[in-house]
């Protein structure tokens, strides 16, 4: 992270509503504060992120999870499918039950998790 003001858009291309923005060369993905809604919004999610990668170079996509009690096993899928298409995937915030999540699966080695204040 670093000291540069973010540089926020908003993307939707129908709900559900992701919040991105951009600290320094670290892309934030953001669930305004709201669990991750079941399995149907996922594809929303995906069809968004997707659009994000192809009209922006992100080297970095981190995930703020503020406000996240648990992961639905697509958004599970999505954030390993999109681990493929950048350098690194940073989970921000991320609950106790989403980290116990990630270590059950074994996917806790493909993403950075820490707490951050944004």
């Amino acid at each position: 992270m670093t000291d540069q003001p973010p540089t926020s858009r908003t993307v939707n291309f129908g709900e559900p509503l992701l919040n991105i923005y951009e600290i320094g060369e670290v892309t934030v993905v953001g669930f305004s504060g709201q669990d991750v809604p079941d399995e149907v919004c996922v594809a929303g999610y995906r069809q968004q992120l997707l659009a994000l990668l192809s009209e922006h170079p992100v080297r970095t996509l981190a995930f703020d999870l503020t406000g996240v009690k648990l992961i639905p096993s697509g958004m599970l899928g999505l954030l390993t499918s999109l681990r493929k298409r950048v350098d690194k995937i940073e989970l921000y915030n991320a609950s106790e039950d989403v980290q116990e999540v990630l270590r059950i699966t074994n996917l806790a080695s493909l993403f950075e998790t820490r707490d951050v204040q944004l």
